[in-house]
């Protein structure tokens, strides 16, 4: 198992008469496994939501879809099942997948009752995945249709970050249109998984399976980039680093001397990790000359091995002094990608802060740059999103979460 990391400048040429250039590099990275090895065992938890509101057919659909997962997975995997309402309890212990009936007959018995205590369930899920950690790809499925109304979220977001410390990637499904989009999402960006969005119940069971082939897929988990700037090379003051695929999240660098880190969590076999890093170039002088250089760190659960370290890639720059821009399309997509989920991000403010033109604007904005990207799905849902708020309407629960999720991925 080892990883393929490709760097790309927006424009890999400067302008030499100028005292500063700004370009955006693009970092992907991606697992690449051996012809005859297969994706590491999967350590599952499942974190599910069985509040009164989840009554009839959310619940009933929702132990369909956590049945069928269980038949997806091998001996080798192993899985835990923690449920809660305004408390949480283990409904199915840490234990290999080799009973799927027994495990599906314990899953069929949940009933609906009480509040919502999202925490209480987060931190019983974590402590179960935990200890079959060793050697596996573990993911945390947290699954609700509420507000935390008897729990804390800031004690949420904490445990999301235990999670990614644990190494535990921790996707959250938002069921229905009434779960706090703002929480979700940042308890999946904290956790290092992705946000879905499950519209109604029929929809359930796609998207369980959608999640559960993105873990099978992962095979290095704790990726760490490290990239070194050369002198005369800064990132941008402002949002410097995000990830643009699989998903849009912004990114935290850290500085570890001269080194800047930044924790990507896990790697798959066929989707790559892309993050844009916005840099500013001082002037070299003419000629081809290295800007950065960039490495990933590792862990292999196949193999056992941590800490891993990918050969150094250098990335470099030439100026001319009659310039000549030769842009790079697919970095050009990125930067569309981030463009247009920082307008939709500025919409909801402008939304929540009842600036409805303003809001309307941006997402018309918003709308060309997926089109300009060919997010055609995207774009669909945020023209109509901003033609609604112009005619004086009002954005429903499911507008506004088809909003955050268009503007986070590419509709499939």
């Amino acid at each position: 198992m080892s990883v393929v990391l490709q760097c790309a400048l927006s424009d890999p040429y400067l302008d030499s008469h100028q005292a500063t250039s700004q370009r955006q590099l693009a970092i992907s990275m991606q697992a690449i496994a051996a012809p005859a090895q297969g994706h590491a065992p999967l350590n599952l938890g499942l974190i599910l939501d069985h509040s009164g509101s989840m009554n009839g057919p959310p619940l009933t659909t929702v132990k369909e879809a956590a049945g069928r997962i269980v038949d997806q997975l091998t001996p080798a995997d192993s899985l835990s099942v923690v449920v809660f309402d305004h408390k949480a309890k283990v409904l199915v212990p840490l234990q290999g997948v080799s009973d799927r009936d027994q495990i599906k007959r314990q899953i069929s018995t949940l009933r609906p009752s009480g509040g919502t205590a999202i925490d209480e369930g987060m931190k019983l899920g974590i402590e179960q995945a935990a200890q079959g950690r060793q050697g596996k790809v573990s993911q945390l499925f947290l699954l609700t249709d509420g507000e935390n109304e008897h729990g804390s979220n800031e004690r949420c977001l904490k445990l999301a970050q235990v999670a990614a410390d644990y190494t535990l990637t921790l996707n959250t499904l938002g069921f229905g249109d009434h779960w706090n989009q703002d929480v979700l999402e940042q308890i999946a960006d904290a956790g290092g998984g992705t946000l879905s969005y499950i519209p109604s119940p029929e929809t359930a069971v796609a998207e369980f399976n959608r999640l559960l082939t993105r873990a099978q897929a992962v095979s290095l988990t704790n990726a760490y980039l490290y990239l070194t700037l050369m002198p005369g090379v800064r990132l941008a003051e402002l949002k410097p680093m995000a990830q643009v695929a699989p998903e849009t999240v912004e990114l935290s660098p850290q500085l570890e001397g001269d080194t800047i880190v930044v924790r990507l969590g896990d790697l798959m076999v066929d989707a790559p990790r892309v993050v844009l890093t916005n840099l500013y170039i001082g002037a070299q002088g003419e000629g081809n000359f290295p800007i950065a250089q960039v490495q990933i760190r590792y862990d292999s659960p196949g193999t056992g091995e941590v800490e891993v370290a990918s050969e150094a890639v250098t990335v470099s720059a030439i100026a001319q002094t009659a310039y000549q821009p030769q842009l790079d399309q697919r970095v050009q997509r990125h930067v569309l990608t981030l463009a247009k989920y920082r307008q939709t991000q500025i919409a909801e403010q402008k939304l929540q802060a009842g600036d409805r033109v303003g809001a309307a604007t941006l997402l018309q904005s918003a709308a060309k740059t997926a089109l300009q990207m060919g997010d055609t799905g995207a774009a669909t849902v945020l023209q109509e999103n901003a033609t609604r708020l112009q005619a004086g309407e009002d954005l429903s629960e499911r507008d506004r979460k088809r909003t955050r999720i268009v503007s986070k991925t590419t509709l499939q």
